[in-house]
C-alpha cells in the first residue's frame, strides 16, 4: 500500500545559500543567453529567439551539475537530437495528437540510443510538434538555431558560472588528475574498483541516469572512510592530541620558522599571541611557496622587476603573520576523532590545532589520528 510518507519531499534539503546559488546562475545563464539569440521575440529568418525547455536545461545545468543528465553531452546532443526528431516528425504527420506523441516518444529512444538522455529535450520535440508555422519556415535549421547555439550558450555559461562558485561542471571524470596533479586517485578514492566495476554497479541498480562513475567512487569512499570513524569509538581530540607544542609569534622570521621546522620535523607550527592565543597555522608547504616566489623574482632581470626591488627597499620584511593560514579547520577539546577523520584523509590539512574559547591547546597531526586508529584495530582483535 502506498504510505504518505513516499509522496512527501524526495529531494533533501539543501541550505539556502545554495537554493539562491542555483537561482542566481540560472537567472544569468538565460538572461545572457536571450542576449546571444537577440530577441525572445520568434525570428523566422535565422531562428534566434528563446524557447520554453531552455529554462528546463537552467534548471538541470545551475541546480543539479553532477548529474549526468546535465553534462555537456547529454544537454547538446540530446536537445539537439530531439529537435531533428521533432522537425522529421512535424514534416510528415499532420495529426497533431499523433504527431506530438510520436515526436517525444521517438525523441526519448534517440537520446538513450545517444547516451545522450536530457529530460528537458522531450519538451524541445513536443514543442517542434505543437509548432508547424514555425518549422514550415526554419525547418532543420530549428535543430541548429534555436535549439543547438543556445543550449551551448547554456553550458557554457553554466561552466564558468560552475568555477566562480566553487562547483565542479562538467563533473569529474573517473581518470582526472588528483590534487596533486598526478594520476593517482585522492586516497579516500582507492577502493580496489574499475571504472567497468564502478559502471556495472550502477547499471545493476539502474542508477545510470543519476550518478556518475567518479562521484560514485567517492561517495563509496566517502561511507567506507565514515565507518572506519565510527569504529575508533568515542575518542575525542583531547585524548590523542599534543600538549607541548612549539610555537612561534607573529612576528617571526622565515628563517626562524625553517629553523623550527628542521629541528623539530614538524610539519604544522601553530602561531600563538599573548597567553597562548591561537592566531593560525603554518605549515611546510606554505614556508615552502614563500620562498620559492621570492627565489622566482630575485631570477627575473626585467627593468620593472628592477624598480620594484628598489621600491621595496624599507618595507617591513616577510614574517609568520603574513605567510600563515587562519582559515583552516579547527577542533575543540571534545571533538570526537570520527570528525577529524575526513579531513585529514585527504590531504585537507596536515594537523588541526585544538582550540578551547581562543587559547591554543593542542594540536592533532595524522601521525596522532593513525596511531590511535592503530591502537583501536589492535583492541578489536
Amino acid at each position: 500500500m502506498l504510505g504518505l510518507k513516499s509522496l512527501g519531499p524526495a529531494v533533501a534539503r539543501v541550505p539556502a545559500t545554495e537554493a539562491l546559488r542555483a537561482g542566481i546562475g540560472a537567472f544569468l545563464g538565460l538572461g545572457l543567453t536571450g542576449l546571444v539569440l537577440l530577441s525572445p521575440d520568434i525570428d523566422f529568418v535565422l531562428g534566434l529567439y528563446l524557447v520554453a525547455p531552455f529554462g528546463a536545461t537552467s534548471v538541470l545545468l545551475f541546480a543539479v551539475p553532477n548529474s549526468p543528465l546535465a553534462q555537456p553531452w547529454s544537454a547538446i546532443v540530446g536537445n539537439t537530437v530531439a529537435a531533428l526528431v521533432g522537425v522529421g516528425v512535424c514534416l510528415t504527420i499532420s495529426d497533431p495528437g499523433l504527431r506530438i506523441a510520436l515526436a517525444v516518444g521517438l525523441a526519448i529512444t534517440a537520446m538513450i540510443l545517444c547516451r545522450a538522455v536530457h529530460p528537458p529535450a522531450g519538451a524541445v520535440a513536443m514543442t517542434a510538434a505543437m509548432n508547424p508555422e514555425a518549422i514550415a519556415h526554419l525547418g532543420v535549421w530549428f535543430a541548429l538555431a534555436p535549439i543547438a547555439l543556445g543550449t551551448t550558450a547554456l553550458v557554457v555559461l553554466a561552466t564558468l558560472y560552475a568555477r566562480l562558485t566553487g562547483r565542479h561542471y562538467p563533473f569529474r571524470q573517473f581518470d582526472d588528475p588528483s590534487k596533486h596533479d598526478t594520476q593517482d586517485r585522492n586516497p579516500t578514492e582507492r577502493l580496489g574498483l574499475s571504472q567497468g566495476a564502478l559502471t556495472e554497479i550502477l547499471e545493476r541498480y539502474s542508477q545510470s541516469f543519476n550518478l556518475g562513475v567518479e562521484d560514485l567512487a567517492r561517495l563509496i569512499g566517502a561511507a567506507e572512510l565514515q565507518a572506519a570513524a565510527q569504529s575508533a569509538g568515542p575518542l575525542t581530540t583531547q585524548e590523542i592530541m599534543s600538549h607541548n607544542l612549539v610555537t612561534v609569534g607573529p612576528d617571526a622570521t622565515l628563517d626562524e620558522i625553517a629553523a623550527l621546522f628542521q629541528h623539530h620535523r614538524f610539519t604544522a607550527l601553530p602561531v600563538t599571541g599573548p597567553d597562548a592565543q591561537y592566531l593560525g597555522v603554518i605549515f611546510q608547504i606554505d614556508l615552502i611557496s614563500q620562498r620559492a616566489n621570492t627565489h622566482s623574482a630575485r631570477d627575473q632581470k626585467t627593468l620593472v622587476t628592477l624598480k620594484r626591488r628598489v621600491a621595496d627597499i624599507g618595507r617591513a620584511r616577510i614574517v609568520a603573520q603574513d605567510i600563515m593560514n587562519t582559515t583552516g579547520p579547527r577542533a575543540g577539546k571534545d571533538t570526537p576523532i570520527s570528525a577529524l577523520l575526513p579531513l585529514m584523509a585527504d590531504g585537507q590539512t596536515d594537523a588541526l590545532p585544538v582550540i578551547d574559547g581562543t587559547q591554543l591547546v593542542g594540536l592533532v597531526t595524522r601521525t596522532d589520528l593513525i596511531a590511535a586508529l592503530a591502537r583501536t584495530a589492535i583492541r578489536h582483535k
